[in-house]
């Protein structure tokens, strides 16, 4: 009868004025770094540990006692100690009865074992309440503030009164906890730590291919070809002008890449009828990269500005230009000026300014710390209208820097056109998929479909 008195007892809500004590089994980085954060946060702290004199590295205010009499003063008990050393707890199987467990550990490689930490926990003290949390949170970052750091928490267990208080003590401490289910997510929740930029690979991947494949095209075309034919040596053109011709390809296809799901997605619903049934999953895995996919985008074009900017100072063209002027001196002969090539220049150099200033608004509004400042219509309004306005501006200056060349024989080496020729393959497809789906006789029935109306039910699901 008392042991279910004090498990209800344990179990309570907190009161505001006063927090319940809070043990923690470990006195290591992370252990130390919690029990000091939750003590500014107004918890007493227990530490049980298998010595019981106080080191200079435990917080100061915080009791530092025996496993079992740290338990026994505390409701809620959190393991920050390997898998591998959980045994001790077997014996204070009666102890922990009714208790809340916080397992925080981590593995070191994705599904180590065959169940989790949390749900072998759980199999060693089947009278506890094990809750999984915090294993997503650095020592590193509770020591130096949340605001350096992700303020998430991923919880998950079986008992919603347990959860309920771990969560509470995640918001007292200033972090942001995410109710993941029951303790079945807690394989998931850890390896969330051991994922190496799970949504950053197919956009690294896919550049560096990009980059890689148009560097060996540049290459055949602009070194290999003049040294072939004309025995001229451009290998120089390796630093700077081939990058500098990589770079905004890649940063065009990538951008026009971002978009090219929503257009299909768009395809597949007019075609459903329906919204209600899945996308296919190379499609899904598509839309829901589309972030880093911009992000990668902007870095190549941030490079192409930097190249471009250091064009002037670069010998071969400092060369050029004075060749020009001495040619013209010997031959006492001035070049008038040419004011479709000079439309031309200016127009493309414009429109690479916008495009790049969109690109960069894009890409801050992309950020945690701006997306959740703005709301869904904001938010929506930037990367949809203003994105279709940036890939129309840097298409556009692609277009109008090729000029007249694209019809011009000699810019086909081997039959190979210029690589930015290429780049305007996917631009162009998206930008006029797009202006057909706006057409009212597509756009109607869309729209009607992504606000719940169904035209082919079998497809729902």
């Amino acid at each position: 009868m008392n042991k279910n008195s004090s498990n209800i007892m344990a179990l309570a809500a907190t009161t505001p004025n006063k927090r319940e004590t809070v043990c923690i089994f470990g006195t290591g980085d992370f252990g130390r770094a919690l029990g000091h954060k939750m003590i500014q946060s107004g918890y007493p702290v227990v530490f049980g540990s298998r010595s019981t004199q106080t080191s200079s590295m435990i917080p100061k205010d915080a009791e530092v006692l025996s496993h079992a009499e740290a338990a026994q003063k505390a409701a809620i008990i959190i393991i920050a100690i390997q898998r591998q050393h959980y045994d001790f707890l077997i014996p204070l199987a009666e102890i922990l009865h009714g208790k809340v467990l916080v397992d925080v550990s981590n593995n070191l490689k994705i599904n180590q074992y065959p169940e989790s930490n949390a749900e072998y926990l759980a199999q060693l003290v089947p009278g506890a309440k094990v809750v999984k949390a915090f294993n997503t949170v650095s020592a590193w970052a509770l020591q130096s503030g949340t605001v350096d750091a992700s303020r998430q928490v991923f919880v998950c267990g079986d008992n919603m009164e347990a959860k309920q208080m771990v969560m509470d003590i995640v918001r007292a401490l200033g972090l942001t906890p995410l109710d993941q289910g029951s303790l079945l997510a807690a394989q998931e929740i850890e390896n969330y730590p051991l994922q190496l930029f799970p949504m950053w690979k197919f956009p690294i991947l896919l550049s560096l291919g990009l980059a890689a494949f148009f560097f060996i095209y540049s290459l055949i075309r602009d070194v290999i070809y003049p040294y072939v034919y004309e025995n001229k040596d451009f290998s120089f053109f390796i630093a700077i002008s081939i990058p500098n011709r990589i770079c905004p390809v890649v940063a065009l296809i990538l951008l026009a890449l971002v978009y090219l799901p929503g257009v299909l997605a768009a395809i597949i619903q007019l075609y459903r009828g329906t919204k209600y049934c899945r996308f296919p999953d190379w499609l899904d895995k598509w839309m829901l990269c589309r972030k880093q996919l911009g992000l990668v985008a902007l870095a190549f074009a941030s490079l192409h500005v930097l190249y471009t900017l250091v064009i002037p100072i670069r010998s071969f063209v400092r060369w050029r230009i004075s060749s020009r002027i001495l040619s013209q001196a010997l031959h006492n002969v001035t070049e008038p000026l040419n004011t479709t090539h000079a439309w031309l220049s200016d127009s493309y150099l414009a429109l690479g300014i916008l495009g790049f200033f969109l690109f960069v608004l894009l890409g801050i509004t992309s950020l945690p710390s701006v997306s959740n400042n703005v709301n869904w219509r904001e938010f929506r309004f930037v990367q949809s209208k203003l994105g279709y306005l940036t890939l129309i501006l840097c298409t556009a200056h692609t277009l109008v820097y090729g000029g007249n060349r694209f019809l011009s024989p000699s810019s086909y080496r081997w039959y190979l056109p210029n690589a930015y020729m290429l780049s305007l393959i996917v631009p162009c497809i998206v930008l006029v998929v797009k202006f057909v789906l706006i057409f009212p006789c597509l756009d109607k029935p869309l729209s009607q479909i992504r606000q719940g109306w169904e035209r082919n039910p079998q497809y729902s699901e």
